[in-house]
């Protein structure tokens, strides 16, 4: 500025040219010298209104429309002193270095969020091509189709239970008689009592002896029965339409029919487990929290059968009493697929739980197997690494795991209907594996199943499980014997049988199952 002015002296010397109405008649020059010094009054103003927001920031710039002029009390050459002195931090770039870094980030943003577009819209393309190649209809092999054409052969004598020497416990990672002779399960699942009906399928097509007839003749040894807590609760009397084929179960309770079709299969030579597999009668397991665990209080009045820990506990006792002295009720599987709220249970919770269950039916029955099955509906048994479970009678303890082609999912690796089998394996080693090849503890993967007509990724995944399986010679119970479904009599195509309860479906499963059970 000329004249030596300083930028805060200015406006009081222009001041009074805005000062009242009585300001002279401006000519030309004067014009131009007030549009001026009013253009420089506002750059002024701003300047004035930037310096009192970054002091005590001190800045510096090339720009000509920058004053290097400050007050008489601030030596020049402190100021610069200080500017120097000031951290990288404190310093502003100018106004057109900023507006072009501005540019500069907002572009390379804008790129980023571009190529990540174009990346994740690649990856759904190819995950949706996989998809589609896994959904197609999966073509049996030369060695199937013989085995499905040939009858089915007997069932090796050295199954059976009745060759062993009860009680059963446990040793390491296998089950054994009395006599330490491994005792291999080779289970199958008959549900209905857990759902709806409160009774098991087929009792209104064959009398509950021939039902047991044809699980033996498949090869079985073991059958899982699971039951729902409302069943015990409730007792309903069952519908006489579904026990046609059974007329002396006529107009029985529920508990009664339960108790009835135990006292067949073990009067037929097959162990029996007991599963409290639900809360509510229905069909298990959809994303409803009152039947993820085996208490439900804490949820208040939502859930329709409401249940505390001891609840469930009573009822075990309930079901389990009549069986105290039939020496091939071999065992309580204590709660089918804990997953918690919609998937997150703490392991060391339910181990605790389990604890207290177990023992309680441990005192009313010291031979009685415990099978404790994993959190994240029973797919995860890991947390026994670091908490296992620990019973008051020693060797009664059997971990338990479910196995699916959906399995598997939310994690990075995906399901395992579209796994490798050095994936599969890694994951089987990591969730339960480890107490079969560490001979740490058994492992019964109590529920498997696969449908008789799968997909290219539903037998992928069965193909997987069964290497798993014949490799490290574990016990299984397949899912399931039935059918039929209890609602809406809808068909089960993971049915072992057709609907007469007497024909076996021979197809890829039951080679398999075979080969396990003889090997």
């Amino acid at each position: 500025m000329a004249g030596g002015l300083r930028y805060w002296q200015l406006p009081r010397r222009i001041g009074g040219l805005f000062s009242g109405p009585s300001r002279p008649l401006q000519g030309p020059i004067e014009a131009r010298a007030t549009a001026t010094t009013t253009t420089t009054t506002t750059s002024t103003s701003r300047r004035l209104r930037e310096e009192e927001e970054l002091r005590p920031i001190f800045f510096t710039s090339d720009d000509d429309n920058h004053d290097d002029n400050y007050d008489d009390n601030h030596d020049e050459e402190a100021h610069k002193a200080r500017l120097r002195a000031a951290p990288p931090s404190r310093r502003r770039l100018p106004r057109r270095a900023r507006r072009c870094l501005c540019r500069c980030v907002f572009r390379c943003a804008m790129l980023l969020i571009i190529i990540f577009a174009l990346a994740l819209t690649g990856y759904c393309f190819y995950k949706w091509n996989a998809e589609k190649a896994r959904r197609v209809p999966w073509t049996p092999d030369p060695e199937t189709r013989l085995f499905s054409k040939r009858p089915l052969a007997p069932p090796p004598q050295r199954l059976n239970i009745t060759n062993y020497a009860l009680p059963l416990r446990t040793r390491g990672r296998s089950i054994v008689d009395a006599n330490g002779h491994r005792f291999k399960l080779a289970s199958v699942n008959w549900y209905g009592a857990s759902d709806e009906l409160f009774v098991v399928g087929g009792l209104n097509v064959q009398h509950r002896d021939t039902i047991a007839d044809t699980i033996k003749r498949l090869g079985f040894n073991s059958v899982r029965l699971p039951y729902a807590d409302e069943l015990v609760t409730l007792n309903p009397r069952v519908e006489d339409r579904l026990l046609t084929e059974n007329p002396d179960l006529v107009g029985m309770r529920a508990l009664d029919v339960f108790h009835a079709v135990t006292r067949s299969l073990t009067d037929a030579g097959i162990a029996v487990i007991i599963n409290n597999h639900i809360t509510s009668a229905t069909w298990c397991c959809g994303a409803d929290p009152c039947d993820a665990g085996w208490a439900n209080d804490h949820l208040g009045p939502i859930c329709r059968v409401r249940q505390t820990e001891e609840d469930w506990i009573r009822n075990w006792e309930t079901i389990m009493r009549p069986h105290v002295d039939n020496p091939l009720v071999i065992g309580a599987d204590l709660r089918n697929e804990v997953r918690g709220l919609w998937g997150t249970m703490p392991w060391s919770k339910w181990a605790a739980a389990a604890e207290r269950c177990g023992n309680r039916l441990l005192r009313m029955n010291r031979d009685w197997l415990i099978v404790v099955e994993g959190t994240e509906s029973a797919n995860d048994v890991s947390g026994a690494r670091e908490r296992p479970v620990r019973l008051d009678v020693d060797n009664r303890l059997v971990y338990s795991a479910h196995v699916y082609s959906w399995s598997g999912w939310g994690s990075m690796a995906g399901r395992f209907s579209g796994r490798s089998y050095a994936s599969f394996v890694r994951t089987m080693r990591w969730n339960w594996g480890y107490l079969i090849e560490g001979d740490v503890a058994p492992v019964w993967v109590g529920e498997l199943g696969a449908s008789h007509s799968p997909t290219v990724g539903g037998h992928n995944y069965w193909a997987n499980l069964f290497r798993y399986l014949k490799a490290v010679d574990a016990d299984f119970g397949y899912w399931a014997l039935n059918p039929r479904k209890p609602r809406r009599n809808a068909s089960e195509s993971y049915a072992l049988v057709k609907d007469d309860y007497v024909t076996p479906v021979l197809d890829y499963r039951m080679k398999d199952m075979m080969e396990l059970m003889t090997q």
